[in-house]
C-alpha cells in the first residue's frame, strides 16, 4: 500500500510543545477520549507495518507504560487480528490503566510476549511526545538491542531517546508515525528516515485554533507522508 504524499515545504508543522497544547485542547474542550486516539494511533500504525511487512512474519513491538505503548498494543490487537505473527517486548510490566487493558486485548487476539531473535518488523513504541530524559536504563539497553535488528523499524510518534535540542536520538527507525502533525523538530530527520503524519482524531477547527490546517488525505487513507 503506498500513501499520499507532500512536500515539507507545503505542510505546516507544529513544535512538540505545540502539539502538546492541542492534544490536550481536544481533550480537555471537545471531549475527545484519549482511548479513541489511542484507537486511531495504533490502527493507522498497524497500516503502516503492513504495508511495509506485505508478507506474513514475525513482527515485535516495543511496548511502554504509556498512552504511546498503549496504541502500540492496540497495533498489536489490529496485525494478530489480520494474521500477522505478533509479539511484545514489555521492559517496564508496570502498565498504566489504559495500556493495561489494550494488553489483555492484544494477547487475546494471539499477540505473544515472547521475544523472536530475527523479527522482520520492528516497532519502538515505547514513549511518545511526553518522553524526558534520560531514559530509564532498562529501556537504553532494550534500543540498544533494538537498533541491531536488520528488519524495518518504526517508531510511533518520536523515535524513544529523542532530544528535541539537537534532533538525535537513541533508537534509529527507518521510518516514523507521527500523529496529527508533522513535528517541527523532525524535519532534519527527513533525508535519512521516511517520516509519515497519521489521524489521531483531533477535529478540523482544533487545528485552525493552533493556525494550522487538518492534512487532506486523512479522509482517505488516514495516512500522508512527508517527502524532503
Amino acid at each position: 500500500m503506498s500513501f499520499p504524499e507532500i512536500n515539507i515545504n507545503k505542510i505546516a508543522t507544529l513544535p512538540i510543545e505545540t502539539f502538546r497544547e492541542m492534544d490536550f485542547l481536544a481533550v480537555r474542550n471537545y471531549n475527545l477520549p484519549i482511548e479513541l486516539m489511542m484507537e486511531n494511533a495504533g490502527l493507522n500504525l498497524a497500516r503502516l507495518a503492513a504495508s511495509l511487512l506485505p508478507e506474513k512474519g514475525q513482527i515485535l513491538i516495543g511496548v511502554g507504560t504509556g498512552n504511546n505503548g498503549g496504541g502500540g498494543l492496540v497495533a498489536a490487537r489490529r496485525l494478530a487480528a489480520w494474521g500477522f505473527e505478533v509479539f511484545l517486548d514489555i521492559p517496564d510490566q508496570n502498565l498504566k490503566k489504559l495500556p493495561a487493558s489494550q494488553l489483555k486485548k492484544a494477547l487475546t487476539f494471539g499477540a505473544k510476549t515472547e521475544k523472536p531473535k530475527h523479527p522482520k518488523l520492528f516497532i519502538d513504541a515505547y514513549f511518545g511526545f511526553s518522553q524526558r530524559l534520560p531514559l530509564p536504563a532498562i529501556f537504553e539497553k532494550t534500543l540498544e538491542t533494538a537498533n541491531q535488528f536488520s528488519c524495518p523499524k518504526i517508531s510511533l510518534d518520536l523515535p524513544s531517546g529523542f532530544n528535541k535540542h539537537t534532533f538525535e536520538s537513541l533508537f534509529k527507525p527507518d521510518a516514523i508515525l507521527t500523529l496529527a502533525a508533522m513535528k517541527t523538530e523532525l524535519v532534519a530527520l527527513l533525508e535519512t528516515v521516511q517520516i509519515f503524519v497519521a489521524d489521531l482524531g483531533i477535529p478540523s477547527f482544533v487545528y485552525k485554533e493552533f493556525k494550522t490546517e487538518i492534512p487532506d488525505s486523512f479522509k482517505t487513507t488516514g495516512i500522508l507522508q512527508i517527502k524532503p
